[in-house]
């Protein structure tokens, strides 16, 4: 049996992966509510594939997946919390305050799969959004939901992970990473 690349793999699913125009650019925002049906979707489209990936890989940290990565150059996300939790859903998302507290965290990315990086994030981020009725809205998201969050949103604005490591850290291939199936960890929990 020949072993697939986790990278493959998420090819394979319909991930666009790294080095794709579409990964770099920003995406294009919904202009809701007249574009309701586009952002309906687009949204559908979102959790059809976090389905198809979830039944392929376990996700004990919560997923996410924008929609450029499934080759839609919108400002749509999804990001499915670990646990039981409801999915969220991201329409037009733009981080309005960030806290200066920050910890650093190893990610991944569907998009290039075969790595895992350290990255800094804060650890509280409000976020506003749109909703399909065209109403703005604002929340408060905290340790790993906000490094979810921002991992997403990072994507509608064209930045991979890559670009938030400290300078002269880099990826480390997905054999070496000895997180997988765990939760990420933060003082006081």
């Amino acid at each position: 049996m020949i072993d697939v690349r986790p990278s493959q793999r998420m090819r394979d699913l319909g991930v666009v992966q790294h080095g794709a125009g579409i990964l770099a650019e920003p995406a294009r925002l919904f202009d809701l509510p007249t574009e309701r049906d586009r952002a309906e979707h687009t949204v559908d489209e979102l959790f059809a594939a976090m389905e198809r990936i979830g039944q392929v890989h376990p996700f004990a940290k919560g997923m996410g997946i924008a929609a450029p990565q499934i080759g839609l150059a919108r400002s749509a996300a999804v990001v499915q919390p670990p646990g039981e939790t409801p999915a969220i859903v991201l329409l037009n998302p733009r981080i309005t305050t960030s806290s200066g507290e920050t910890d650093e965290q190893y990610e991944g990315c569907l998009s290039f799969f075969d790595v895992r990086g350290l990255v800094p994030r804060p650890l509280k981020i409000t976020v506003e959004t749109t909703t399909l009725t065209g109403e703005t809205v604002s929340t408060v998201y905290e340790r790993g939901l906000a490094r979810l969050i921002h991992h997403e949103i990072d994507h509608l604005d064209g930045l991979l992970y890559t670009a938030r490591m400290r300078p002269g850290v880099d990826p480390i291939p997905v054999e070496e990473y000895r997180q997988t199936g765990r939760a990420w960890e933060y003082d006081g929990l």
